[in-house]
């Protein structure tokens, strides 16, 4: 999948939800769940918000750190997802320059 339609698949609130629950990953979908909340915003909300964001603002470095460990991946839609959230989640969900995360790869 190109990144352009991972991108226009998890704008979609229904499928950023749907994805993030996909992962099992509780840990992170309990602090997506808190700064939604934080925000007013359902998850799928937060989720779709934090792809656009990260989408209109991102710097070149954060595009080479993501695409770099997408192309390492079995699954480069699950590690655009965390990426792009705990990015979101460590800027509080706010606007400012995203971060490159740490992100630890689970299989």
């Amino acid at each position: 999948m190109q990144v352009g339609e991972l991108i226009a698949r998890f704008e979609d609130e229904a499928v950023a939800t749907e994805a993030l629950i996909g992962l099992g990953d509780i840990v992170l979908t309990s602090e997506v769940s808190r700064a939604a909340a934080a925000k007013k915003m359902t998850v799928g909300e937060f989720a779709a918000a934090a792809v656009q964001r990260f989408t209109n603002r991102a710097t070149d470095e954060d595009w080479l750190t993501l695409l770099g460990r997408m192309s390492r991946a079995d699954d480069p839609g699950q590690i655009f997802l965390r990426f792009i959230l705990s990015a979101a989640i460590a800027e509080g969900g706010g606007e400012r320059h995203i971060h490159s995360p740490t992100i630890t790869i689970r299989s």
